[in-house]
């Protein structure tokens, strides 16, 4: 009986610990977004809520509209209908209201828009540039390595424990409660580099940089996807980012450098 206890005590520590592990992917029937990872990813749902509670408000209010006129002005309430053609009160508030709507929605929307094209003193710089079909990471910060990452076959995620058409032969590390920017291009066509918990999704343009950043505290694996029609192999373009301690980050550092080399020259716009 002792013994049957602490297999059991020990089974529940080790799924608690299991669970402390945050991984951010899509889930089969998914309805909601994905919990936010960063504090752009919580910016962009505070935005989110707050216009599906304006939308649902004027569609309550339109269908209350709506069925008013069917009840009030039927014909069997109305054998006459009514010659009326302008009404200035009516006008004065069909006009107001969709204006201050407008408004409501367009503070939060421009402050997002600052938020996210701000970026921060960054402590960790990756760039990420797109490939048909895979993508490429460098590193410029520290000797500017660079790795291409593909997707795993689901076979060799199966066996990794990691999620079919999600997971990578490479990550991208970056270290817990860093600011990251993330410098984008591509080599051919049009990619798009999107990792819907971090609430990124910036556009890659062959001949143009583009830049975005996140933030994550919480250590874990986060998915992605390019989010960009770019061909026959657009799904199958996966996007891992692994969080790490910021200890445990220099130590991968140190072993990219070794594996993959540096370069001398670390100009991220000339790669």
């Amino acid at each position: 009986m002792g013994g049957a206890f602490a297999r059991t005590v020990v089974a529940l520590l080790a799924l608690a610990w299991s669970g402390a592990a945050v991984a951010a992917a899509p889930e089969p029937w998914q309805l909601g977004m994905q919990d936010a990872a960063s504090p752009l990813k919580a910016a962009v749902t505070d935005l989110h809520d707050l216009l599906l509670v304006v939308i649902t408000g004027v569609c309550v209010v339109v269908l209350a509209l709506l069925l008013f006129v069917v009840w009030r002005f039927r014909a069997g309430a109305n054998p006459r209908p009514t010659r009326t053609t302008h009404n200035t009160v009516l006008e004065i508030v069909w006009t107001a209201v969709p204006v201050l709507i407008l408004v409501i929605i367009a503070f939060p929307s421009f402050k997002l828009i600052y938020y996210e094209d701000r970026t921060p003193e960054a402590d960790v710089t990756v760039k990420a540039i797109g490939r048909q079909w895979y993508w490429s990471y460098a590193y410029p910060d520290h000797g500017n390595f660079s790795f291409d990452a593909f997707m795993l076959s689901r076979e060799e995620a199966e066996d990794a424990g990691e999620p079919a058409l999600l997971a990578t032969n490479e990550d991208v590390v970056v270290p817990a409660g860093a600011t990251v920017r993330m410098l984008i291009t591509a080599s051919d066509v049009l990619h798009s580099w999107a990792v819907p918990a971090f609430g990124v999704k910036r556009d890659a343009i062959p001949g143009r940089l583009n830049e975005t950043w996140f933030r994550v505290d919480e250590p874990g694996m986060y998915y992605g996807q390019c989010s960009e029609l770019c061909g026959v192999g657009h799904g199958f373009m996966p996007i891992a980012v692994r969080v790490v301690p910021q200890a445990e980050f220099d130590a991968w550092v140190e072993q990219a450098q070794a594996r993959y080399g540096t370069e001398d020259d670390t100009s991220v716009a000339q790669r």
